[in-house]
């Protein structure tokens, strides 16, 4: 998904850089979380915004040096987070709360809440224009999973079943560009052979778009260009990240990960990507310019600290990457922050 910044950590983590500059410095925290969801940066305040997903109870709030300065209570497994098209509101999907919250960025207080209806595990969120689009479904197995809107100025804001007859086996994962025409981007999530769904957005409805499983299996994250050209995609299945074409998934490259890539974020210029891999090897995160065949800078995070799903995002400058990780002993997410990522 597109995010502003992304962040993510355990325990204070140290990371060394190889590349062929000097080092930079970069910091990390131990988040007070039981998992992690989801990673929203707010560049207009310089916060950065991480959730425990279904098990937790709270969003954690940091500063762009990772250090914990507030945590929002009362938000029921808290999981993917979208703000709004002018940075104002954050939207909160609570899948152990069958509804979807409102924290207001400056005061960080929560402002609405829209209830999504009685088990339905509101788990990822995507906004185009105005629209906040939500994948949702509680049961894995069973075929469950729809795509949701929620229209906050419409008379009925929440409103399902908006996928066009196609199921899901679990909520869906859900990216777009944030611009009101879309595309908006499904994804199957941790399936033997994954499925991605590309649908157009018009007058508020969702068409059908391609579809296939090009991305192979165990997908983990997808992002998009801003044009909504090129999308792109990290399944475990796979040893790279790969870009497709959103018109018809022609394939549009690929990028060495290393095995088991499980996050894929693009800068906010779409001019480099960063990936990230479940790898002991030292090469936790590779960054890319796009269209090029060596990364120009890796990441080694400390022993025992992996990228976690969906855990990278850059600021709006691009002079921070923010990495969301894991030691293998803990259970808590750790936040990290890349300074100068591109040198």
């Amino acid at each position: 998904m597109r995010r502003s910044v992304l962040a993510g950590l355990g325990a204070v983590v140290a990371m060394t850089v190889s590349f062929v500059a000097a080092p930079v410095a970069s910091a990390g925290q131990e988040l007070p979380l039981p998992g992690f969801g989801d990673v929203v940066v707010d560049d207009a305040h310089e916060r950065v915004f991480v959730s425990g997903g279904g098990s937790g109870n709270g969003i954690v709030v940091t500063d762009f040096s990772a250090r914990v300065r507030r945590t929002i209570p009362n938000q029921q497994g808290a999981d993917g987070l979208v703000l709004s098209a002018d940075g104002t509101k954050l939207y909160v999907a609570l899948s152990a709360g069958d509804a979807i919250s409102v924290i207001d960025t400056a005061t960080l207080t929560e402002t609405a809440r829209y209830p999504t209806g009685a088990g339905t595990c509101p788990t990822h969120l995507a906004r185009t224009g105005g629209l906040i689009w939500f994948g949702y479904g509680c049961v894995d197995g069973t075929f469950s999973g729809k795509i949701g809107k929620l229209d906050p100025a419409a008379a009925t804001p929440v409103s399902g079943d908006h996928q066009k007859d196609v199921r899901y086996q679990r909520a869906p994962l859900l990216t777009s560009s944030g611009v009101a025409n879309g595309p908006l981007l499904a994804g199957q999530l941790s399936l033997s052979q994954s499925m991605v769904q590309v649908y157009t957005v018009s007058g508020g409805e969702l068409g059908t778009g391609a579809t296939g499983d090009v991305v192979g299996a165990g997908l983990y994250d997808t992002d998009i260009t801003s044009d909504g050209a090129t999308l792109y995609s990290a399944a475990g299945g796979r040893d790279r990240v790969e870009a497709f074409a959103s018109a018809d998934l022609a394939r549009r490259g690929a990028y060495a990960a290393r095995p088991r890539p499980v996050a894929v974020s693009l800068s906010p210029d779409d001019l480099h990507l960063a990936a990230g891999a479940l790898t002991t090897d030292g090469n936790d995160v590779l960054i890319y310019e796009v269209g090029g065949v060596t990364p120009i800078k890796t990441v080694s995070l400390d022993s025992g600290e992996t990228v976690q799903p969906r855990g990278l995002s850059w600021s709006a400058d691009q002079d921070r990457l923010f990495v969301v990780t894991r030691h293998h002993n803990d259970a808590e997410p750790h936040l990290e922050v890349e300074y100068r990522p591109l040198g």
